[in-house]
């Protein structure tokens, strides 16, 4: 969430969970004195992904862009092309890289204006392909698509995002449920070790010969050299890492037993070094 002027503060959602996010703002507003608006066509926005990102963008925003003035996850209000945006140091392709949000009307000016500078930097534009096999790689998830509502934020391996330090919020007891209780069902990423099978979704996940879960979202992982996606195991005890390497993994693909590697970090960059170079 964005502060535009005093009162006024604008919230980013995705494409699959912006229409939930909405309804729970609604839910919560109840009689308060708030208005609340679906802005989603009155904005564009495009990602500036890649290792040279900062470069492309440095002339061209009026914001010192460096990691110690802009750190990862940092938002500013800064110009483009002339043009008021906002700029989101955050990344979906597991890189270093921004966002930039900016006002429909003005999102041809500002497109144009990006991939003129990138040229001297190599900049190619990518598509939703790319992405979701970037974003693989880094296990990042996907609402609406292997996570959803029915799994809960400790399980989808996000209890980083929760703060129960930081005041009361709804959910807070059931998160502290959770986070004290055993672990027993968790989100994996998997990687076959053959790099000739693909994943799609859905192929059955198995320890040492017993069914455990299932693959819920995958690609082909470029950089790493294989199929890759995550999966949602269950164990009758904590799932943790110590139990993920004691056994022995395989991925049901076409009905052949694919071996795997298995793990609850990313497989590509996983400190998330290059993230926030």
């Amino acid at each position: 969430m964005t502060k535009l002027t005093d009162g006024d503060f604008l919230l980013v959602a995705s494409d699959t969970a912006y229409g939930h996010v909405e309804h729970l703002l609604l839910a919560a507003a109840g009689d308060r004195d708030v208005a609340i608006e679906d802005v989603t066509t009155s904005w564009a926005q495009f990602a500036v992904q890649g290792p040279r990102s900062r470069d492309v963008l440095a002339g061209l925003v009026g914001a010192d862009l460096s990691a110690e003035a802009m750190p990862f996850r940092s938002v500013r209000r800064t110009t483009l092309a002339d043009k008021e945006i906002l700029l989101a140091r955050i990344t979906y392709a597991g890189e270093l890289g921004y966002e930039v949000y900016v006002p429909a009307g003005d999102a041809l000016a500002v497109w144009d204006t990006i991939v003129a500078a990138g040229q001297e930097h190599g900049l190619a534009l990518y598509g939703l392909n790319a992405l979701a096999s970037l974003r693989m790689e880094k296990g990042y998830r996907d609402y609406g698509h292997d996570i959803d509502n029915t799994d809960g934020v400790y399980e989808a391996g996000l209890g980083f995002a929760v703060a129960l330090d930081g005041g009361d919020f709804r959910g807070k007891a059931a998160a502290v449920t959770a986070k004290a209780a055993p672990a027993t069902r968790r989100i994996v990423s998997v990687l076959l070790a053959d790099p000739e099978p693909l994943l799609f979704h859905a192929e059955p996940v198995l320890r040492d010969g017993e069914f455990v879960g299932y693959i819920r979202a995958a690609s082909y992982g470029w950089t790493i050299g294989g199929a890759v996606g995550l999966a949602m195991v269950e164990a009758p005890e904590a799932v943790t890492k110590a139990w993920i390497d004691a056994g022995e993994w395989t991925v049901d693909v076409a009905g052949q037993l694919v071996p795997a590697r298995v793990s609850l970090r990313p497989f590509y960059d996983p400190t998330s070094a290059r993230v926030r170079q």
